[in-house]
């Protein structure tokens, strides 16, 4: 069971494949300290959960710390280059309803971990406001959607408000920066300049192909250039 939670660790294997594959595989049964080959599963998917569940965080931590010591000195490098040109990020549209509604969450959350009694949560209201967006792009209904996004964005702006009047001192500066970019995202518009994308990451920003580089060979140029005496 430990080989096969190694195994499933170097080469990125869900449960079913590991399993699979080391049916199929005379090394990976060598690995785990196989004499003659097996024709059949070694266990079911599922018997994997449970031994995890059995040793714990120790014992998978255990196990993944093996895991590293089988690459020796390859896992020890102080800087990895990896190329993320085609890596899907965690981001969606700025301006439509999905950053105001990680707003909400994020902010009723907050007030329950500080024990701030909330007039309203709109917990409810949130929810039939989400399925109206689906129809964004339907013809008729495209309204409704706009005034969804609309209604969100005043909400979480009520939230904001009464939780910068009720915070601690204290807590409020800390979350300050937090404040300042939730304001930014419910207030930014279509043709807005340097929106926000994702709340975790808010420093990530799209450009169409080629706008980087004519900006950078623009920039070139006027330095190239020479200087334009005064007459």
């Amino acid at each position: 069971m430990v080989g096969l939670l190694i195994l499933k660790q170097l080469e990125n294997l869900s449960d079913e494949r590991v399993v699979l594959a080391w049916k199929q595989n005379p090394y990976y049964q060598a690995f785990c300290g196989i004499k003659n080959f097996h024709n059949q599963l070694p266990c079911h998917a599922t018997e994997l959960v449970h031994f995890r569940k059995r040793i714990g965080a120790k014992g998978v931590e255990k196990i993944f710390v093996m895991s590293v010591k089988l690459h020796d000195k390859k896992a020890e490098e102080s800087i990895v280059n990896v190329d993320t040109t085609v890596q899907e990020k965690a981001i969606t549209y700025p301006t439509d309803g999905k950053l105001a509604i990680k707003i909400i969450n994020r902010l009723n959350k907050l007030a329950k971990g500080n024990n701030i009694a909330q007039r309203r949560t709109f917990v409810k209201e949130v929810k039939s406001l989400r399925i109206n967006l689906r129809f964004f792009r339907h013809v008729k209904k495209r309204a409704k959607a706009v005034k969804a996004i609309k209604r969100l964005r005043t909400i979480a702006g009520v939230l904001l408000r009464e939780l910068e009047r009720k915070l601690p001192q204290l807590i409020a500066d800390k979350q300050t920066e937090n404040f300042a970019l939730y304001q930014k995202v419910l207030t930014q518009r279509k043709h807005d300049s340097d929106k926000v994308y994702s709340l975790h990451e808010p420093q990530a920003y799209v450009w169409r192909k080629g706008k980087i580089i004519s900006r950078m060979n623009t920039v070139q140029k006027r330095r190239l250039s020479p200087p334009q005496q005064a007459t």
